[in-house]
């Protein structure tokens, strides 16, 4: 197998495993860049997952090819309305954050499952008819060597999950919103007597996580598994969370770490294909991502240093 064929087969996989994990890990980076630690990915994504799906299978004879599109912009809307929850909780009540997180990934779960018996009368819901399909992209796909490798037989959405990377980067770092975000989760004190309300900034935050969580659920349910059951997201929320300590708190940080992790996963479908892990048992790829993802925080999340004042909520006039 010549270079230009093993990267063929590795980079399309990794891109399409790594979207969704980018989606909820930038959503991430938003909450606790303001200051609000947020437990909840995983809960967001299978909220976002449900929701797809659902709405997939209710409109796909009316949208039709449009409607993976319509589906996952539904998703993010429901996801960021119930990431409130946490935000009332976290923000407006300074409940524990771990606490309000945990709990919102056992209501998502909880929820999805008691509706989609009501509405399918079964523990999962029947696969969808319009996904999003890989394609490739034109004129690029014809460039020598680079064509083949990154714009032939690619999933688009993987692509624009690089660019938001990058658009999210801009936000938080060159524009006065993302200077005000930062400054609640660094110094709420210091942002709140140069006028900048920490309450407000922070449900925008929260809310901001909310959409990318459901918007990179919908696009793991749409692109992977097609369908909705107890077991559709099953720890990428937290593999996202990993990717944004890993990833020091930034956009692109994070957009690294989860092309990191999702390659790992990709493991597990093209490991046959590849020479080096031919022989090697499929149990073991099933779990390099989560072992990686271990190993990684292991040996990283001593070197990081979280926004000084995530997880703490603020108390107007407290010092």
């Amino acid at each position: 197998m010549g270079v230009i064929e093993l990267l063929a087969q590795v980079i399309p996989p990794a891109l399409f495993f790594s979207a969704p994990l980018i989606f909820t890990a930038l959503g991430g980076v938003f909450s606790e860049r303001s200051g609000v630690v947020n437990i909840g990915l995983e809960g967001l994504m299978v909220m976002g997952a449900f929701v797809g799906i659902v709405f997939n299978l209710t409109f796909a004879d009316v949208l039709g090819p449009w409607t993976p599109w319509v589906s996952i912009l539904v998703a993010m809307v429901v996801s960021a309305i119930f990431s409130v929850i946490h935000a009332v909780a976290a923000v407006s009540f300074r409940a524990d954050q771990v606490v309000s997180g945990v709990a919102i990934n056992f209501l998502a779960l909880g929820l999805g499952i008691f509706l989609t018996k009501q509405f399918y009368g079964k523990g999962q819901t029947d696969m969808v008819t319009q996904p999003f399909y890989t394609t490739d992209i034109w004129f690029l796909s014809d460039i020598p060597f680079l064509g083949p490798i990154f714009f032939e037989g690619i999933y688009v959405i993987s692509y624009i999950s690089i660019i938001l990377a990058l658009v999210c980067w801009y936000i938080m770092y060159k524009t006065p919103f993302g200077l005000r975000l930062r400054a609640v989760g660094e110094h709420p004190m210091a942002a709140d007597t140069n006028g900048i309300s920490v309450t407000k900034m922070r449900y925008v935050a929260v809310i901001i996580s909310g959409a990318f969580g459901g918007l990179g659920g919908s696009v793991f349910a749409l692109t992977i598994a097609l369908n909705f059951s107890h077991a559709t997201i099953v720890g990428q929320g937290f593999m996202a969370l990993a990717a944004v300590i890993f990833g020091k708190w930034h956009p692109l940080g994070a957009m690294g770490a989860a092309l990191f992790f999702g390659f790992a996963q990709s493991l597990s479908v093209i490991g046959a294909g590849i020479p080096l892990l031919a022989d090697v048992p499929q149990v073991f790829l099933l779990i390099a991502p989560y072992v990686l993802t271990i190993l990684a925080l292991a040996g990283f999340i001593g070197r990081s240093e979280a926004p000084r004042a995530n997880g703490e909520p603020y108390i107007k006039g407290s010092r």
